[in-house]
């Protein structure tokens, strides 16, 4: 359905269930894609299945450090030329406890992993969409974005930044070529889920490929004339 030929993708968390849906679907569509996990080995075995001339692994990359990120960007640009969308997967989650119970460390760390990657991610890749003047950016943000719950008040906090920034994001770039819009899963259906509630039922979850074809269209034409959406994706719940 989607055609990404000559186009390149940057994937973040590209070892992550969903990063890996996604990687796979670009590159099902003919895009050349660049994967930025923290994992420092392993990749290549994670991918091995894939046409290496389009794939460009770079592992060990803290995408909360913004000297880190810029040397990967560098690299991707000289491998591949250009970065043509970019897709924040990276995300963490925790929660359990009301905010007078919450370690200082579990807010930072949130902050850090959800809100803080994202932006250095997008202040990276921006300049080159810019000299391009085309671009798409997808962020991960969740439900709790756009309400709080009891119990989640860090997580919930750090997703609703990932939101305000998509929004702010699209305003300052949408007459310069450049989409940047965000999607609200609910509950994902990955192994992790599974085993943390094994009394769900899991069919009314979402599937990471089925996220991942959610990403294909915002990052298509087609999602062209959207700008700073927040895109609930939440199944069948």
């Amino acid at each position: 359905m989607y055609d990404f030929f000559k186009h390149v993708a940057l994937v973040t968390g590209g070892s992550g269930n969903l990063g890996q849906a996604v990687v796979r679907a670009f590159q099902a569509t003919g895009a050349s894609v660049a994967v930025f996990d923290h994992r420092a080995q392993g990749m290549v075995e994670l991918f091995s299945d894939l046409p290496a001339q389009d794939l460009f692994l770079v592992p060990g990359v803290d995408v909360t450090d913004l000297a880190a990120v810029e040397r990967a960007v560098a690299a991707t640009m000289e491998r591949f030329g250009r970065i043509d969308i970019l897709v924040n997967t990276v995300g963490g989650y925790r929660a359990g406890t009301p905010v007078h119970e919450t370690p200082l460390e579990t807010w930072d760390f949130l902050m850090n992993l959800n809100a803080r990657s994202t932006f250095i991610m997008s202040r990276a890749v921006i300049p080159g969409m810019l000299a391009e003047g085309r671009g798409k950016i997808i962020n991960i943000a969740a439900s709790s974005a756009v309400k709080g719950s009891a119990n989640s008040a860090a997580y919930g906090a750090s997703k609703s930044a990932v939101a305000r920034l998509t929004e702010s994001m699209a305003d300052e770039y949408k007459r310069l070529g450049i989409n940047v819009n965000a999607i609200l899963p609910g509950t994902i259906d990955t192994p992790e889920n599974r085993a943390a509630m094994p009394k769900s039922d899991f069919s009314l979850w979402v599937t990471p490929q089925d996220m991942a074809q959610v990403v294909l269209f915002l990052a298509s034409e087609a999602a062209s004339p959207i700008h700073g959406a927040l895109l609930p994706v939440y199944g069948k719940k």
